[in-house]
């Protein structure tokens, strides 16, 4: 049996342990895997490969993927998806196993419909914004390289009485700032899914200068485009110089962490047990558990933040808990 593997939109590292354990496990089962290199754009070129113990030795402290990945305007026209298909099979690929967010299972989707591919989804992204499950490969080690710029620049802004606004990544979603706002103590957290309250920081803000506070870590969401307004509103209404730190892609980067490898080997290694007895499935996580899920419910479910989060954050979001 022949199993293909491809990375599709944002990378995140994890992406290379997946890759790691999905040549290795298929071999222990039997299997043949094989590389899609350049995501969805390789798949219409047919860049398609038988893959090798070789290919993957000394990756998994790597971060990025080693098959590349991309972002494919192409998929959106039906013969090009006609012409991936007619790559799947002169390839005679049985499974496609595609790590990626929900943009790319909802590329999935449209493909899977359409030619009836088999499948099984791993979630893949830093954003972490899929319906229905808690972790995407890449999100631990985002969260990490955030903490240690945090840290960096919590020790330059406590020699001066400044304000740092640092922006995280996301997109749309507000995850990465509200995990790094509540678990690096920052005095500010504002995400595309909540509202703040500017008036109620600034009370309390002045109020903690009035009582000793000499600088302020604030964390700020792509999504919400207010990086810069931030920066002037601490300087204009609190009355501390400002800087402002937009993170950018060094938070896609970076070796993946411990919990990020052993969670890319469990999600490949469930999707490589599961799919000959329950094929085209997406591999989540959610309460601490595994859990394989239509692909129809998770293109129709809507992403929602934990409420715990959110209730924790409130404070730095101008409200009180509740």
């Amino acid at each position: 049996m022949k199993i293909a593997i491809l990375t599709s939109g944002g990378d995140s590292s994890g992406m290379n342990p997946a890759i790691k354990k999905f040549v290795e496990h298929c071999f222990a089962k039997g299997y043949e895997p094989y590389f899609i290199y350049n995501g969805l754009e390789g798949l219409i070129d047919g860049k398609i490969k038988k893959a090798s113990y070789k290919d993957v030795g000394g990756i998994i402290y790597r971060g990025g993927t080693i098959i590349r990945s991309s972002r494919s305007k192409r998929w959106f026209e039906k013969e090009y998806r006609k012409k991936a298909f007619e790559n799947i099979k002169k390839e005679k690929i049985d499974l496609l196993v595609i790590l990626g967010g929900d943009g790319s299972f909802r590329a999935l989707d449209v493909f899977y419909k359409e030619f009836k591919v088999p499948f099984m989804g791993i979630p893949a992204s830093i954003d972490n914004d899929l319906p229905l499950n808690e972790y995407m490969i890449g999100v631990d080690t985002a969260l990490n390289v955030i903490r240690c710029a945090i840290d960096d620049i919590r020790d330059t802004a406590s020699s001066f009485n400044r304000a740092f606004v640092i922006e995280t990544m996301g997109r749309e979603c507000g995850y990465l700032t509200l995990v790094s706002a509540v678990a690096n103590g920052a005095e500010m957290c504002l995400i595309p899914e909540a509202p703040y309250n500017l008036e109620n920081l600034k009370k309390r803000y002045l109020k903690e200068i009035k009582e000793g506070r000499t600088y302020f870590i604030a964390i700020v969401a792509e999504g919400l485009k207010i990086t810069d307004k931030i920066k002037k509103w601490f300087e204009e209404e609190i009355g501390f110089e400002s800087r402002a730190t937009v993170l950018g892609h060094i938070q896609r980067g970076g070796s993946p962490t411990v919990l990020e490898r052993l969670r890319a080997a469990e999600f490949v290694e469930i999707a490589l047990d599961n799919f000959e007895k329950t094929p085209n499935k997406i591999v989540t996580y959610y309460d601490d558990n595994f859990i394989l899920r239509e692909l129809d419910e998770i293109v129709n479910s809507k992403y929602s933040l934990d409420e715990r989060m959110l209730n924790l954050s409130k404070p730095l979001m101008g409200f009180e808990r509740i």
